[in-house]
């Protein structure tokens, strides 16, 4: 793909005369591999998703296809969901993970938390690629299903696209990132350090054991101070 996208540039004569960069080529050759056709397994889907919803009127989807009718989006969500949403539905949890699966689709679902500290589903989608337009077409897909309620706040992994279409879809939701996702970053930036193990539990406890921002802080101005960071 470099040196193909190379040979465009070249072909064009300098960077500035394409309207797109190797990420978009990647993206779009991506997301050719993993599109499939309405009939075979596209087909299968349809029709499940259709006797999901003869079933019951709740269950809610949407399919996005290309100009040559293969499938390229999904996203559905049952009856139990959409109920959810009314009470959970303010903090939401969004991610997209990789299935082994013949297409390599992300699995990109919404997640809430219950009265009990549980996670539930909130909807969930199947995309072919990462960029923001599909983002944005799956975020708005979700909003429709939960009658145009945007959650209060959306945490999420670190990705500019996601960010993007948040800003586009939820521009008065605030948005922040992963507190998972956060952590074990910092860890594997300052694990080549030699105090590592030390550092390592120091920040952990000052993380953790935190009752306030005032202490975080705090502890945070004595922590870079003690390990000389």
């Amino acid at each position: 793909m470099n040196k193909t996208f190379r040979s465009l540039v070249g072909h064009a004569g300098h960077f500035e005369n394409i309207d797109f960069v190797e990420r978009d080529a990647r993206n779009y050759i991506g997301q050719q591999r993993r599109v499939f056709r309405k009939e075979g397994h596209g087909q299968a889907l349809m029709v499940h998703f259709s006797r999901m919803r003869e079933f019951n009127n709740e269950f809610y989807y949407e399919i996005d296809t290309d100009a040559d009718n293969r499938i390229i989006n999904v996203f559905w969500a049952d009856a139990r969901s959409r109920a959810s949403l009314v009470d959970f539905g303010d903090v939401v949890s969004f991610d997209t993970t990789y299935l082994t699966n013949k297409y390599h689709m992300l699995f990109a679902p919404f997640v809430g938390v219950n009265h009990h500290g549980q996670s539930i589903l909130l909807g969930c989608g199947l995309l072919s690629s990462e960029d923001t337009s599909t983002f944005s077409l799956l975020f708005r897909c979700w909003l429709r299903c939960i009658g145009n309620r945007a959650p209060d706040r959306i945490i999420n992994d670190q990705c500019k696209t996601m960010k993007n279409a948040i800003a586009i879809v939820f521009p008065n939701t605030r948005h922040q990132l992963c507190f998972w996702h956060i952590m074990k970053k910092v860890l594997e930036i300052l694990g080549g350090l030699t105090s590592y193990k030390t550092l390592k539990h120091g920040l952990k406890q000052l993380v953790y054991e935190s009752t306030s921002s005032i202490d975080f802080e705090l502890g945070w101005e004595q922590f870079i101070s003690k390990f000389i960071l």
